[in-house]
This record gives structure tokens, C-alpha cells and sequence, in this order.
């Protein structure tokens, strides 16, 4: 059975609007897993799609593990849940984290991709929009909160999927409850397999 998919992200000149949903013209398909205000907009570095095309072996360019935002410069996995940054003239805060799916392997046509991605812990964040605006490609990233915890991305990625211990730590940071509320209640995407 064919899926149907927005995955396929490519680089776009000029402004784009940042909504609370999302980028507009970023199609979502999957509404149930892939979709709503924790999952507004999902940032990864080129730093580790570098990192992945030196194990891959092939390049990687923006966009294509999905992201809205590829961003240089900042430790994407080292930024706490919670954290707020000003991008262009919208607010996002971050609010999860990407966990990888069947989609997401298909797409790469890398064979146990699910796997091979989270055991290399570069997940990136999902944000949510907390104000709408513009943004467009060479806009600087300025944290304008930086949370007082030490739930970083990585640790949040490892705790929702191959370190289930770790999960009490979530609770320093209540900006993320509603999405790890959500992901405990989906177990469809276990790294083990």
C-alpha cells in the first residue's frame, strides 16, 4: 500500500509565514502523527546532515530528513526543551523531538534507517509557534530563553525512545508535556525493531 507523504522538503527563496499549524505551503499528510502545534516546525542542522553524508557515503541537502529550517551554527541536540528562539519575526520554542518512522526510512532508502538514525542521536527539534511571523533563509537564530535544566534535545530523543528511564527527567520541563504525553501514548515507531 502506497503512502502518501510530505516529506520531500526543498530550499525556498524569499520570506515564508510561520503559522501556528506550520510553514505556509508545507503540506502535512499524516495529520495524526505528523501534525498540530508541538510539531509546527522541525529544524535540523546541516552540521549533521553532514555528519549523515559522511556515513552515508552520498550527499544530503537541506530538507531532505523533512526539516522546515536547516540551521548552522547551533548545537541543535545540545538546546533544551523549552528553549525560545527568535527567528525572523516569529517566536518558536521547542517543543519535542523527531522520532524517526517507516516514512522517513522509505524516503531515505536507507535500509534499518529507524534504527541507524536513532542510535546516532542527532534527532532535532520540533517547535511550536508561539508568534507568528516571517522568516526566510539567512536569518540568525537568537535564543532569547535558554531553560535552567538539563533536558536537552538528545536527552528528551533518548528518553522517548531507547532509555524509557530517563523519562522521569521530562518533568523539569512542563513546555514538553503535552508532547511527550502524546508520544507515550504511541508506541508505533520502536527503534528495537
Amino acid at each position: 500500500m502506497l503512502r502518501r507523504s510530505a516529506i520531500d522538503k526543498r530550499p525556498v527563496d524569499g520570506p515564508v509565514h510561520v503559522r501556528t499549524l506550520g510553514l505556509d505551503g508545507d503540506e502535512i499528510a499524516d495529520q495524526v502523527n505528523h501534525a498540530g502545534p508541538d510539531q509546527a516546525v522541525y529544524a535540523y542542522a546541516a552540521e549533521d546532515l553532514q555528519a549523515w553524508s559522511d556515513v552515508l557515503g552520498r550527499p544530503l541537502s537541506p530538507g531532505q530528513f523533512g526539516e522546515n529550517l536547516t540551521t548552522t551554527g547551533i548545537d541543535l541536540n545540545d538546546a533544551r526543551a523549552g528553549d525560545r528562539w527568535r527567528v525572523g519575526g516569529a517566536l518558536l520554542e521547542i517543543a519535542g523531538v523527531r522520532i524517526p518512522c517507516s516514512v522517513f526510512q522509505g524516503f531515505l532508502d536507507e535500509p534499518r534507517w529507524v534504527k541507524r538514525f536513532t542510535q546516532g542521536r542527532m534527532p532535532g527539534p520540533y517547535l511550536r509557534v508561539l508568534e507568528q511571523g516571517t522568516v526566510q533563509a539567512g536569518d540568525v537564530i537568537e535564543v532569547v530563553e535558554r531553560r535552567d535544566h538539563d533536558v536537552t534535545v538528545e536527552l528528551l530523543f533518548r528518553a522517548l525512545t531507547t532509555e524509557r528511564e530517563l523519562i522521569p527527567l521530562l518533568a523539569a520541563e512542563p513546555r514538553i508535556d503535552s508532547f511527550v504525553a502524546r508520544r507515550l501514548g504511541e508506541r508505533r515507531n520502536d527503534p528495537a525493531r
